[in-house]
């Protein structure tokens, strides 16, 4: 099996909520995520899918919905939310609403999610999607198993 893998990079900022220790507090990350593609057949150019492509469609819904903005549970308690949320309003960036805590591992099962409908249409599969939070730690989504 023939697989590409095209990284991309973001910045934002999180807290998880109730966590035990200094991640419950608001702080930013420089993000990467790894997105692995199959196709069935490669194109007539010998390629899985071209990496512009995936840099054009994921990288840019990232840059809309993730660069320079907080990624935030619905529904967090913390009494900063409401002014962190219409500062950035302000500035025009949004806030990234997720139903649940925003650790790396449900950042790359959304982002893997996402990356699967935004390129749905190219003839490839996301089968590995790896989210790099610290140059150290990471979550991997795979589409393979289960």
């Amino acid at each position: 099996m023939l697989t590409c893998t095209r990284r991309l990079e973001w910045d934002a900022m999180h807290r998880i909520p109730r966590h035990e220790s200094k991640c419950a507090a608001y702080h930013g990350h420089r993000y990467a995520a790894e997105i692995t593609c199959v196709a069935d057949t490669l194109d007539d150019r010998g390629r899985v899918i071209d990496f512009g492509v995936v840099k054009e469609r994921v990288g840019g819904w990232i840059d809309a919905h993730w660069d320079h903005t907080a990624i935030l549970m619905e529904g967090d308690p913390d009494p900063a939310i409401a002014a962190l949320a219409a500062s950035n309003a302000a500035h025009g960036r949004p806030v990234y609403w997720m139903p649940v805590p925003p650790t790396a591992e449900n950042i790359a099962a959304a982002l893997a999610a996402k990356a699967q409908e935004l390129l749905a249409d190219t003839g490839v599969r996301v089968v590995r999607l790896r989210v790099w939070e610290t140059p150290n730690g990471s979550a991997e989504w795979d589409g393979l198993v289960g």
